[in-house]
């Protein structure tokens, strides 16, 4: 019995510094990204682990060199409008996949999950020729719209659809309903837990975008925040300070909206339906 208990102990107390180390190597680049916003440019070079007294000046650089408001107003603008219509269209594609059967059915939906194996460079030349035909280059419209229909999310909803009550939407169609009334008034409050899962992760993705962006976006005015601080990171004399003050400030909103709904996304992504 003895043995047991020490066994046991010894196993918890692995597992504690297991999730220990991974934590730490978890949360040090944040650690790292505020201690780096406090000290020089030459603190930084040599590794200094140690708040400092730069803090102030970085900040006071940072505003001085970018227009805050106007980037924050443009990578918010594309990440509400994006992740709204990212989920909505493709949470419609995932319900009609799921609810609606037909011969085709299963065929255009393999066809869906096989674009997940494109890879966007392969993509980047048409999309740019396709927005510059259509006259969009240089605008946050360019942005969006590539992102509307996203086969990962189309996937995620009709796996998640699959555990929506089927007498429901029976029930509703008894009542009179059409497919849209069912969709917005008994699919979506039941389903919201999978709505915010979907929200957080479309977010994040939209906000954090780089590539497309850095391509499409040709000026000051239209960049975003994550654009900006890289143009600052890849200056020819980089100042780190300020830098980490611009990635720190562009890390805010993410981290706002993950643990503003970290419940619901728990619930999400394990599939709880209320």
């Amino acid at each position: 019995m003895t043995s047991y208990s020490t066994k046991r102990r010894l196993g918890s107390l692995v597992q504690y510094l297991l999730l220990g180390f991974a934590a730490f190597l978890s949360i040090f680049p944040f650690f790292w990204m505020v201690i780096g916003a406090t000290n020089t440019t030459a603190d930084i070079v040599r590794g200094r682990v140690s708040f400092g007294t730069a803090l102030f000046a970085n900040i006071a650089d940072f505003f001085t060199k970018v227009d805050v408001p106007l980037v924050f107003w443009n990578s918010i603008k594309i990440a509400i409008f994006g992740t709204a219509l990212t989920v909505l269209i493709s949470s419609m594609a995932g319900y009609g996949f799921e609810m609606f059967r037909s011969r085709l059915r299963d065929r255009l939906y393999a066809v869906v999950l096989l674009t997940l194996m494109v890879p966007f460079a392969a993509l980047m030349i048409p999309l740019f020729l396709l927005m510059s035909q259509a006259g969009l280059i240089n605008t946050h419209v360019a942005i969006i719209l590539p992102t509307l229909a996203s086969a990962f999310i189309i996937f995620y909803f009709r796996q998640a659809t699959k555990a929506f009550p089927g007498e429901l939407r029976d029930a509703a169609k008894v009542d009179g309903l059409k497919e849209w009334q069912i969709f917005f008034y008994i699919y979506l409050p039941v389903m919201r837990s999978t709505f915010a899962a979907a929200f957080v992760i479309v977010f994040m993705m939209n906000w954090n975008n780089y590539l497309w962006p850095l391509i499409v976006l040709q000026s000051n005015e239209t960049k975003t925040i994550t654009l900006v601080v890289s143009s600052l990171a890849s200056a020819y004399y980089p100042e780190y300070g300020t830098v980490m003050i611009g990635t720190i400030l562009a890390t805010l909103p993410t981290l706002f909206v993950f643990f503003a709904m970290q419940r619901q996304f728990v619930q999400g992504m394990l599939g709880s339906i209320k």
